[in-house]
């Protein structure tokens, strides 16, 4: 019986530790430096890499550290009595052109999905609930604004009884996007859809 093949390395071919690969990427995604900021900070530290460097370790592990994150608050969060999540909508402009960029946090802050369309009606909520749900699972609550596409949304799904509305009841996920603006600043704005999905997700 042949023996089950072990995950490849994804970091066989770099020189660099797999920590200071690591360091570098969430350095870059968790505050809001540009790549030379992240260049020169580590400079400092005796870590000798260029902003490309940077950019190609970014594009090449974020995906995978972010997934791996994912995996392991999903698992953790399965078990909690009462998971309760919060989306919402805002506004980006990629390239001079408005999208919007839809967001669920749970009730700890924590984001657990982004998904970028050029409209905000019940298709593109659909698609955002249904992307949710297939990836995180059972939710207790979910809190959103007044738009009208989450509740026809819902209640599509079969889970109208689940949403809840109030004035001040979605401020968890309003004050999750100020250090998406931060970043966003940093980077001096998206110019594709697929760098702002990335960088969201």
């Amino acid at each position: 019986m042949p023996r089950p093949r072990k995950p490849a390395n994804p970091f066989r071919y770099f020189h660099s530790s797999p920590e200071v690969i690591r360091l570098v990427v969430m350095m870059y995604i968790r505050f809001p430096l540009s790549l030379r900021n992240v260049e020169d900070l580590l400079f400092e530290r005796g870590i000798d890499i260029s902003h490309e460097t940077v950019r190609f370790w970014w594009n090449r592990f974020g995906p995978v550290f972010a997934a791996d994150i994912r995996r392991q608050r999903i698992s953790r969060m399965r078990g909690f009595r009462y998971w309760k999540w919060h989306l919402d909508e805002m506004y980006v402009r990629v390239n001079g052109e408005m999208v919007y960029l839809w967001r669920a946090v749970d009730h700890e802050g924590e984001v657990l999905e982004s998904y970028v369309t050029r409209t905000r009606d019940k298709a593109a909520a659909l698609r955002f609930m249904r992307k949710t749900l297939k990836r995180h699972g059972k939710v207790e609550a979910i809190t959103t604004d007044g738009l009208r596409s989450y509740g026809a949304a819902l209640k599509e799904l079969g889970c109208e009884q689940k949403q809840e509305t109030g004035r001040w009841a979605n401020n968890r996920v309003e004050n999750s996007h100020l250090p998406f603006r931060r970043r966003e600043r940093a980077m001096l704005r998206f110019r594709q859809m697929k760098s702002l999905q990335k960088f969201a997700s």
